[in-house]
């Protein structure tokens, strides 16, 4: 009965705070920006910039005031930390560089050419942003805090990460073989615990933020498929090409779902995890509720 109990209250919270940060941004996006074009009648560009902006702002907003009001604390995750943000933004593009430069060296990846920099590559750039917030801030801040403040951090890193896996299913629309399939869940879960416990260490929202986004990012100036979408690739400074067997090259997915990318991920995931161990990060057992505590800090020279 208790399970019922605790199942139906993380239900419930998990409802209240999706309800909230949707609720804000669709607010602005169907009301306050169309207000606005239609008082001041700003271009194209500007629209996108103010499109961006107030999605972005409308969702910081609507997380502080659900975490301040509901739960009844500071949003800690919010809280500004320069250094740990770079650092987080370098080890992202770091880890998948090394992933395709090992393939690159196997002649799997080649480049076909190279031009200059695209004009729209910057507003790629902008988009990837925004979309990796928005990911990090629904997957990470809300459903894996939640599921983790209830049931302990392992089995939230799980259950958060094969959700965040079967979200993606979308970008392949039919096009993937069986085995594409499988293989994109296993490298999109593996991804979605490494950017995990990247929160788990840092217990900061802009961190995890900025590896996300200079991760897909790093993939975009590669000329290869990102996550199965195509879209940018002709805004890459770089015409890049594949060889060989999907397993090995990633297939239409990209080379998040190299073999390669997963065995580093595997790796990294399971170095992450003994290191959240020894330095008393992982939340353990069965909490109490879903009521937030004051989220666990790392030790200031890992802020």
């Amino acid at each position: 009965m208790y399970n019922i109990r605790l199942a139906t209250k993380v239900f419930l919270r998990l409802l209240l705070a999706f309800a909230v940060l949707l609720g804000a941004v669709q607010f602005f996006r169907l009301l306050l920006l169309p207000g606005l074009q239609s008082m001041f009648h700003p271009g194209d560009s500007v629209t996108s910039l103010l499109r961006r902006t107030g999605i972005f702002v409308s969702a910081v907003l609507a997380y502080w005031a659900y975490v301040r009001f509901v739960e009844r604390r500071k949003a800690s995750e919010l809280r500004p930390a320069p250094l740990a943000i770079a650092f987080g933004a370098t080890s992202g593009s770091l880890l998948i560089v090394i992933s395709m430069l090992l393939l690159f060296v196997a002649g799997v990846y080649d480049v076909s050419a190279n031009h200059a920099m695209q004009n729209g590559l910057l507003g790629v750039a902008g988009l990837i942003l925004i979309a990796a917030f928005l990911e990090e801030i629904t997957y990470r801040c809300i459903l894996f805090r939640i599921l983790e403040n209830a049931w302990g951090t392992i089995p939230a890193l799980c259950l958060s990460s094969l959700i965040f896996a079967l979200r993606h299913l979308e970008n392949l629309e039919g096009r993937a073989s069986m085995q594409e399939l499988v293989t994109m869940i296993v490298s999109v879960t593996m991804t979605g615990a490494f950017w995990t416990l990247v929160f788990v260490h840092s217990r900061n929202l802009w961190v995890v933020t900025a590896n996300h986004a200079a991760w897909n990012f790093t993939i975009i100036l590669s000329g290869l498929p990102l996550s199965g979408i195509e879209d940018w690739r002709g805004m890459a400074p770089f015409v890049g090409e594949y060889r060989g067997p999907t397993w090995l090259t990633g297939g239409i997915f990209g080379p998040e779902s190299s073999i390669v990318t997963i065995v580093i991920l595997a790796i990294s995931v399971t170095a992450m995890l003994y290191w959240a161990k020894a330095k008393k990060r992982l939340i353990s057992g069965v909490a109490k509720g879903v009521d937030s505590h004051e989220l666990p800090q790392p030790d200031a020279r890992h802020a």
